[in-house]
C-alpha cells in the first residue's frame, strides 16, 4: 500500500466529463489499494473569469477581497470531484486549504506556506475515504484566507506531500511528463524519463511551464518525489529527482523559454559604490522581480546599464525609477518590448567548453541579433526580439540534438495551474 498525492489542474477537470475521467483514474488507485490524496484547481477559466468580474466593479480591488474571490474556485472543483467520486461508489471528503491544515504568511495574492497541520488528512485516511484539498489556498494564523499566486496548485501538492510523508506525488498534466521544450513549439521534442531537481528548477525558471519553480524547491529540500504524467492517457511520465541519469552525448537537456519580456536601460548613471544598490533596491521594495543586468563600460566617470523584466512590471518600474532621480541622477532612460528569452539547460554543460558558443552560432546563423546574455554552470540565457521566438527553439533544438522521431503528445489547452 502506498500514498499518493495526485495533483490535477484547470484543464483536466474543465468540463463535467474530464471530471469523471479524473474521478475514475482517483479510483483505480483507491481499488489497487493506495491511499489517496488529492490537489485539485480550478475548473477551466474559472479563476481568469472570476478576476473579469471583479474588474467590471472594481478596476483596482483590494488583495484580500480578491482572495476571498478566488478561492471559491477551487471549492468548487473539489465538492464536485467529492460528488462524482461518491457516485463512483467509494467515500471521498473534501476540504479548503485551511481545513486541510494549511498555514500561510499574511501577503495576499503571493502567500507562502509556513506549516501544514494535516490531522485531519491522516484521520480521514484512516477511515479509508479518498481525501481531495483545494489547491493554491491557505489560511493565516489570525484566520485570513490567503492563495498562493501563480503555481499555488503545484506547489500545495508538494508540500502536503512533504507533510504527510507520501511515496509520490503525481502532478497530473495536459502533456505526459517533462520535454526537452515545448512539444507545441517543437512537434520533435522528446519526452525525458527523468530530470534532476536542479535542472528541473531551472527550466522551471525559465519559462517551463509544466511545473512550478516553488514547487520544484519544495521537492528538492524536502526529497519529495515527483512523477509529471498525463491526464488524458495512461503513458509512463518523467520522474524528478536528485540525480538523472544521464544519456550518452546529450550535454543540453532542455530548452526553455520566457515571453512578454521587456528591457530598461539607464545611461548616464555615475560610476560610484551604492548606485545599482539604490536603483534595485528601490525596485525590490516595490515588488518588482528583476532579472538579467547588464552593466557596459565606463567613460567619463559615467555607466550604462540595462536590465529585463516582465512586460507587466514596465510601467511600474519606470516610475520607480523616475521618482528615485533625485537620489540618483541619470541621463535618460529607454525601454523595450516585443522580447524574449530563450534559455538552455544541461547540468553536463559544466563539464563540456562550447555549449554557449555553439547556442550563440545557431542564433547568429538565423541571422537573429543577440540582446542580452546570462549564464550559470547549467544554463545559458539569451535575450532576442520575440518574433525569432519559434525559429530560434527549434534550431537550438536540432543543434543540440535533441530531436526525436515520435509524435509528442498534447492532450489539451495548456494546464491551469
Amino acid at each position: 500500500m502506498s500514498l499518493i498525492v495526485m495533483k490535477f489542474g484547470g484543464s483536466s477537470v474543465g468540463t463535467t466529463e474530464r471530471m469523471q475521467r479524473v474521478a475514475q483514474r482517483i479510483v483505480e488507485k483507491k481499488t489497487a489499494g493506495d491511499r489517496v490524496v488529492v490537489v485539485v484547481s480550478a475548473m477551466g477559466d474559472t479563476t481568469d473569469d472570476l478576476i473579469d468580474q471583479s474588474k467590471l466593479l472594481n478596476d483596482n480591488p483590494p488583495a484580500r477581497e480578491m482572495d476571498m474571490l478566488l478561492t471559491t474556485g477551487e471549492q468548487i472543483s473539489v465538492a464536485l470531484l467529492s460528488m462524482t467520486i461518491h457516485k463512483l461508489g467509494h467515500s471521498a471528503i473534501s476540504m479548503t486549504g485551511w481545513q486541510a491544515g494549511i498555514r500561510t504568511d499574511a501577503v495576499h495574492g503571493k502567500a507562502r506556506i509556513t506549516d501544514i497541520r494535516p490531522d485531519r488528512i491522516h484521520r480521514a485516511l484512516d477511515e479509508g475515504q479518498i481525501v481531495i484539498v483545494a489547491g493554491f489556498q491557505g489560511m493565516t494564523e489570525d484566520g485570513e484566507i490567503t492563495t498562493l499566486g501563480r503555481g499555488g496548485s503545484d506547489t500545495t501538492a508538494v508540500a502536503l506531500a512533504a507533510a504527510i510523508q507520501a511515496d509520490v506525488c503525481e502532478i497530473y498534466t495536459d502533456v505526459d511528463g517533462v520535454y526537452s521544450t515545448d512539444p507545441r513549439v517543437v512537434k520533435c521534442a522528446r519526452k525525458l524519463n527523468e530530470i534532476s531537481y536542479d535542472e528541473m528548477l531551472e527550466l522551471a525558471h525559465l519559462g517551463a511551464a509544466v511545473l512550478h519553480p516553488r514547487a520544484v524547491e519544495y521537492a528538492k529540500h524536502y526529497n519529495v518525489k515527483l512523477v509529471v504524467r498525463s491526464s488524458f492517457t495512461q503513458n509512463e511520465g518523467t520522474s524528478v529527482k536528485e540525480e538523472a541519469v544521464m544519456e550518452q552525448g546529450v550535454v543540453v537537456r532542455g530548452i526553455a523559454f520566457e515571453k512578454n519580456v521587456s528591457r530598461i536601460s539607464i545611461m548616464g548613471v555615475e560610476d560610484v559604490p551604492g548606485v545599482l544598490a539604490g536603483v534595485f533596491g528601490a525596485l525590490a521594495e516595490a515588488g518588482i522581480d528583476v532579472d538579467i543586468i547588464v552593466q557596459s563600460g565606463v567613460k567619463d566617470g559615467k555607466a550604462d546599464f540595462s536590465f529585463t523584466l516582465g512586460l507587466g512590471d514596465r510601467d511600474k518600474a519606470l516610475s520607480v525609477i523616475e521618482g528615485i532621480r533625485s537620489k540618483v541622477p541619470y541621463r535618460e532612460v529607454t525601454s523595450e518590448e516585443g522580447l524574449v528569452k530563450v534559455s538552455i539547460v544541461g547540468a553536463g554543460m559544466v563539464s563540456n567548453p562550447g555549449v554557449a558558443a555553439s547556442m550563440f552560432k545557431t542564433i547568429s546563423s538565423l541571422g537573429v541579433s543577440i540582446k542580452m546574455v546570462s549564464t550559470s554552470e547549467i544554463k545559458v540565457s539569451c535575450v532576442i526580439d520575440a518574433e525569432h521566438l519559434n525559429d530560434v527553439v527549434r534550431a537550438l533544438h536540432t543543434a543540440y540534438g535533441l530531436d526525436t522521431s515520435e509524435q509528442a503528445f498534447v492532450g489539451g489547452p495548456q494546464e491551469r495551474r
